[in-house]
């Protein structure tokens, strides 16, 4: 009896034992496989380095010189950092209005110029006249320079508005004989002889034009 007993009880020790190495052996092969999940998953998610440098808010802005001249990507950078909007929202702003200045022989920042004093670059501002979007177009008066294959509510598109504010601001130019006049016109104060607006709007191409400057750096 004694003998049975023990037997048996070295039977249970011997098989406590490799049930033992059996769950190590499973434990092993789990933490392999979940190993290799983790490095499955780490080439798939880009790895973060707290001591990677952080992008700055100019670092879009400096790769749209192979799009825009220097001068309207100085421009941009300035009126990024002026207005706190994004470059990317910006940029179709910027490449339009070089597009319609190409177009309609105007200068380009004198387009930004407008844009920032009528709408200060909110493409949905609205003024009590009806005057809409980033160029202040009223519809009603410029419904014929709405292209057939324009998008809905064209005069809220960014890039339809300037194109459109564009050839509204050459035509009043050439219809007031002068630059200073065509602008008075354009910001409906022809009458004002101190010429606020006009002023207004060359004052703000001056700062960008400067802006232009600082970036090219002394001359050499």
């Amino acid at each position: 009896m004694v003998r049975g007993t023990n037997t048996f009880l070295n039977y249970v020790h011997l098989d406590a034992i490799v049930t033992g190495l059996v769950f190590v052996l499973v434990l092993v092969v789990g933490v392999a496989n979940n190993f290799n999940v983790f490095r499955s998953i780490g080439s798939v998610v880009p790895e973060f380095s707290l001591s990677a440098e952080a992008p700055t808010f100019r670092q879009p802005v400096e790769s749209t010189a192979r799009v825009l001249t220097p001068p309207m990507a100085a421009a941009l950078d300035q009126v990024v950092q002026r207005y706190r909007v994004s470059p990317e929202a910006l940029l179709p702003v910027f490449e339009a209005a070089q597009a319609a200045g190409r177009e309609r022989r105007l200068d380009p920042l004198l387009i930004i110029a407008v844009i920032s004093i009528e709408s200060r670059f909110n493409p949905f501002s609205q003024s009590p006249m009806g005057a809409v979007g980033l160029m202040q177009v009223i519809p009603r008066y410029h419904q014929d320079k709405v292209s057939k294959t324009a998008v809905a509510r064209p005069f809220l598109d960014p890039v339809t508005n300037v194109r459109i504010g564009a050839q509204v601001l050459q035509e009043a130019i050439r219809r007031q004989g002068g630059l200073i006049e065509g602008l008075q016109y354009y910001g409906g104060a022809a009458d004002d002889d101190e010429q606020v607006y006009a002023n207004k709007v060359l004052g703000e191409k001056l700062r960008l034009e400067q802006a232009a400057k600082r970036r090219e750096g002394p001359a050499s």
